[in-house]
């Protein structure tokens, strides 16, 4: 595996990969990688002859007083991981080669980075759509792949590469669970072992509204009453939102039906976890 710190280098990578017919696939992360981002970076390596994986914890999603300084950094445990799973280039710039001192301009999708994650975090779409349209431009992949687990971001995403004409095919991948239930998270570190047992009330949660809809409930305030119904059991647990919205526009919806996406985040002490559920009956397709 090939590491590259320089912009320069990673487009003169791409650039040899793409002339010998390689189809470049790109994993971006911010690192403190785990299952979850390592099935994204399999189907990679099972869709194309080169895959880039971006290590890069982008300041500018991180608003003020959120973790930024905190967040887990290990580096050489993840080119370890990488390289058992054969990734061609890893990507690892510094800060001042993203965002040189002049940096000036930002990518905003108005509209969907006001909802859902978007709400509760100002700015943070923002600086996901600016990095993500600089990676876009530095590496240059014919497809991207991002996890369900960050649903909001990917519609945004997905916005952005129609409305600026990117060339390039976003992949979504599934959630990956720890066996209990728990969405697999870098920020699941920060849980002691008893936020940890409380964290499982997310995907609970969930489950219960998956039931519910699957019983024949199409009122999306019936299913969003029955999943803080079971959250609101676990008094440590403070609920930033849940919602059912559209999964394109993240909109609200008022009853269930084709696809819908139920959303929730939730703060145990200072560590904010989110995750989501698809849902879609048989007679809704």
């Amino acid at each position: 595996m090939r590491t590259i710190t320089k912009i320069a280098e990673m487009r003169s990578a791409s650039d040899w990969a793409r002339t010998r017919g390689r189809r470049i696939g790109l994993v971006p992360t911010m690192g403190a990688l785990h299952d979850g981002h390592l099935s994204l970076v399999q189907a990679a390596r099972s869709a194309c002859q080169c895959v880039v994986v971006s290590i890069f914890v982008n300041p500018t999603q991180f608003g003020p007083g959120e973790d930024l300084a905190k967040y887990p950094r290990n580096l050489e445990r993840d080119k370890e991981l990488l390289e058992r799973e054969n990734v061609d280039v890893l990507f690892a710039p510094e800060v001042q080669e993203v965002y040189p001192a002049a940096n000036t301009t930002w990518v905003n999708v108005e509209g969907l980075s006001d909802r859902l994650d978007g709400r509760s975090r100002p700015g943070h779409f923002r600086g996901v759509a600016t990095v993500v349209a600089k990676l876009f431009n530095i590496v240059t992949p014919d497809v991207a792949f991002f996890g369900q687990k960050d649903a909001a971001q990917l519609a945004v995403i997905r916005q952005m590469v129609r409305d600026l004409n990117f060339s390039v095919e976003i992949a979504a991948g599934a959630i990956v669970r720890e066996p209990d239930g728990l969405a697999m998270s870098s920020r699941n570190v920060y849980l002691d072992a008893q936020q940890r047992e409380q964290a499982l009330v997310l995907d609970r949660s969930l489950k219960e509204i998956e039931n519910m809809h699957a019983a024949g409930e199409r009122c999306a305030a019936s299913l969003i009453a029955r999943g803080m119904q079971e959250i609101g059991a676990v008094p440590a647990v403070k609920v930033d939102f849940l919602e059912i919205v559209n999964p394109d526009t993240l909109e609200p919806v008022e009853s269930v039906h084709g696809k819908a996406l139920v959303a929730v985040a939730v703060w145990i002490g200072p560590t904010r976890l989110i995750d989501n559920v698809v849902l879609q009956a048989d007679d809704d397709t």
